[in-house]
């Protein structure tokens, strides 16, 4: 599976910058690949009060956020980092700037927690498998990696490299919906 074009959701937090240095080890041997770096930002405001300057705000501090990975990125050697800022829930900003991107994968990083501590806090990557056909990589908080080639489902766990993980998951073939 030849990757070009991988998505990195984040969201200004250490945990999902774990996801950057796998998405990097991806796009190592494809130097016109790109990595975008994508931010999902919504603004809560009290009722009554005029939500505009808060959305202007989050919007801004995602921009600023988003530019300073990239120029660390490109500070280390790695061109064709774009940024992008959506203005939506973060699964469904994920699914649609996949889908719009045309990306070949998604890489994000995850909690790892299961059970009914996932239940009632939910997770992103949880929804992000459910919604889209983009094979994704998630890396858990544990350095763990799982790899989905679109279908909702995880196809393999290891600890080891992602290119292992993609090479052995290559054979399964297209993924289809269920």
């Amino acid at each position: 599976m030849k990757v070009d074009k991988v998505l990195v959701p984040l969201d200004g937090s250490p945990l999902a910058e774990m996801a950057l240095p796998t998405a990097i080890e991806l796009v190592r041997d494809s130097p016109d690949a790109t990595l975008i770096l994508l931010r999902a930002v919504e603004a809560t405001t009290l009722p009554g009060i005029d939500p505009i300057e808060a959305q202007v705000a989050v919007v801004g501090e995602a921009e600023s956020y988003l530019e300073g990975v990239a120029a660390r990125l490109r500070d280390e050697g790695r061109s064709g980092v774009i940024t992008s800022v959506w203005y939506s829930g973060a699964a469904e900003a994920i699914v649609d700037a996949a889908r719009m991107c045309g990306v070949d994968m998604i890489v994000m990083s995850t909690h790892g927690r299961s059970g009914l501590r996932r239940v009632v806090l939910g997770s992103v990557a949880e929804s992000v498998l459910h919604l889209t056909r983009t094979p994704i990589l998630l890396v858990s908080a544990g350095g763990q990696l799982e790899a989905s080639l679109g279908n909702g489902r995880v196809t393999r766990k290891a600890s080891g490299r992602a290119h292992s993980v993609l090479t052995s998951a290559g054979p399964l073939g297209p993924a289809r919906r269920r």
